[in-house]
């Protein structure tokens, strides 16, 4: 299984009295979630599960990779690690899953998968992190990619 966490793209300030899951992308969001789609598009398999929490800049950022992201409320900002992977079937999923979501769960999924441990690991502002595991061959999970926005941009 290939698991990509991806967070969501800069996003606007909410306003006074609006809510936190209505902020929609700044353009420098946009444009980050766009370089990190079309570097990403380039690499997936031809067929992936794309999940996206339903706040608005998750749903923005995945929409940049294809539309019509599931929306899954254990993506939200708040959940725990656990039922995040729940959602996303780590480690037995046959299909390659892309999820896009908040810190500070994806860090700390990203360290649950790598150490066992939850620790407060930091995912930046549209970054992903690129998962592959394959128990059926005996292997435990192996980093493939770190990515943000800013490295993609600087790439030739």
């Amino acid at each position: 299984m290939d698991l990509i966490l991806w967070r969501h793209a800069e996003a606007e300030d909410a306003p006074p009295g609006g809510s936190d899951q209505d902020r929609p992308l700044t353009s420098k969001g946009k444009a980050g979630a766009r370089d990190v789609a079309a570097w990403l598009s380039a690499r997936l398999p031809g067929h992936y599960v794309l999940l996206s929490s339903p706040a608005v800049r998750a749903r923005e950022t995945a929409r940049f990779l294809r539309p019509g992201p599931v929306i899954d409320p254990a993506l939200s900002t708040g959940t725990t690690p656990s039922a995040f992977l729940s959602v996303t079937g780590w480690p037995d999923r046959p299909e390659t899953v892309v999820a896009v979501g908040h810190q500070p769960t994806l860090g700390e999924v990203a360290a649950l998968i790598l150490t066992g441990e939850r620790f407060p690991w930091v995912i930046r502002k549209g970054a992903l992190w690129w998962f592959r595991i394959r128990p059926e061959k005996g292997e435990g999970p192996v980093l493939r990619a770190v990515l943000s926005p800013e490295m993609v941009s600087s790439l030739p």
